[in-house]
Formats: C-alpha cells, sequence, structure tokens
C-alpha cells in the first residue's frame, strides 16, 4: 500500500506551516463525514513529501501538496465506497507524467467535460510539464498550463476503471479487475512545438476512441 505517514520536516518555514495547516482545513472540510482530520493530515503531509525532495519551487509546494492530496481522498473514497457517482475514470501514466499522459487527460477532461474522470501520474515525475506540450494543447483551446508531475498511488490506480500506460514499462502497476490499455506513443521529452504536434493529434485519436468505448459523446 502507498506510505501515508507523515515524515516530520525540519526545514518548513513558518509561512509553509501556515499554508499547510489552512490547506489541512480545507480539505477536512470537504470531506467531512467521509475521513477525520487526521486522516486528512496524515495525507496532506505524505504528499507534501513526494513533492519536497526534487521540488525547486518550495513556495508552492503546499499547494500541489493539497491538491494532489485532495485527488488521492476522492481515490479512496471510490475504492472505500464512499462516493459512487456512475462516472468512469481514467487514469494515464507514462514516466515523467510531463508530456504524454498529460496531454491525454486535458484532451479527456475538455472532451467528456463532467461525464468521466482523468487523472495522471508518472512512474518518475518531473519536475514540470513540457512547455512543447502546453504550447500543442493551447493551439487546440486546452489549457494544461497548471498541471504537475505527480507519482501514482495505490489508490489512485484502485480507483482507476481504465488505465492507459504509455512507456512507464515494468513500474506501471497491475490491479486485478482493472481495465488496461498500452498506447506505444513517442515520448515528446526534448522535441519541440513541431515534433509534439503529431504526438499530439494521435493521442487525441486515441482518447476519442476510448470515449467512443465508453459511451461518452465527445463533441
Amino acid at each position: 500500500m502507498t506510505d501515508t505517514r507523515p515524515h516530520p520536516r525540519a526545514d518548513l518555514s513558518v509561512d509553509q506551516q501556515l499554508a499547510l495547516r489552512t490547506a489541512a482545513a480545507r480539505l477536512a472540510a470537504e470531506f467531512d463525514g467521509s475521513y477525520g482530520t487526521e486522516t486528512v493530515e496524515r495525507f496532506l503531509h505524505a504528499s507534501y513529501d513526494q513533492f519536497a525532495t526534487g521540488s525547486t519551487i518550495p513556495h508552492y509546494l503546499p499547494l500541489l501538496a493539497e491538491r494532489f492530496a485532495r485527488q488521492r481522498l476522492h481515490a479512496l473514497a471510490r475504492v472505500e465506497g464512499h462516493h459512487l457517482d456512475g462516472r468512469p475514470v481514467v487514469l494515464f501514466l507514462c514516466t515523467h507524467n510531463a508530456g504524454r499522459s498529460q496531454m491525454a487527460l486535458g484532451f479527456l477532461t475538455h472532451l467528456a467535460g463532467d461525464r468521466a474522470v482523468a487523472w495522471s501520474g508518472g512512474s518518475e515525475p518531473g519536475s514540470q510539464v513540457s512547455p512543447a506540450a502546453v504550447a500543442a494543447m493551447a493551439e487546440r483551446g486546452i489549457d494544461i498550463s497548471e498541471e504537475f508531475p505527480k507519482p501514482w498511488t495505490d489508490e489512485v490506480v484502485r480507483a482507476a476503471d481504465v488505465v492507459v500506460t504509455m512507456g512507464c514499462g515494468d513500474a506501471c502497476p497491475v490491479f486485478p479487475g482493472t481495465r488496461y490499455e498500452n498506447w506505444d506513443l513517442d515520448d515528446p521529452a526534448g522535441l519541440d512545438l513541431a515534433g509534439v504536434r503529431p504526438i499530439r493529434d494521435e493521442i487525441e485519436r486515441r482518447v476519442r476512441r476510448l470515449l467512443d468505448e465508453l459511451r461518452i459523446t465527445a463533441p
């Protein structure tokens, strides 16, 4: 199982401590009735720790930790039966969660609207989403500039109805009863905008096909 134990850090500034307390209060209110304060804080601080090791932007760490903890708590609620809304959950996984999986998430979110849930993750998350991928998606009117690379966790994978892997190899998790697809796509890392466009277009085609199979009509 994913480690959700907080590992105390001595390097938190006063502002970071305040931001985490504020985030914990928001999450506790949001998940009131499903999870107690202790569980919320455990996920929040564990999420913070996962970003803190390699991040060069400590000012944003509490915000990233809150967003990631929120996704993980939503996933846990689905796994434990606290939140079953009938919408399919699609998880896109690649190595760095910086290009292919982020573009796929952007397309599915844009095309499906509130009829499906899209998440993404990486086996070795990078430090930022590829600027070329952001620019390529912007050409389609889809903004993924606020997304961020994140690791996959057990509860997120278990909550997914469909897991689409894109080159994360043996590191990608496999759980019984989950539908898996592997999309053999070129890695956009290091490519310019012109090089990313064909990959983007192929991802769009595959996302549209997946939505058809899920019986979700895309515009």
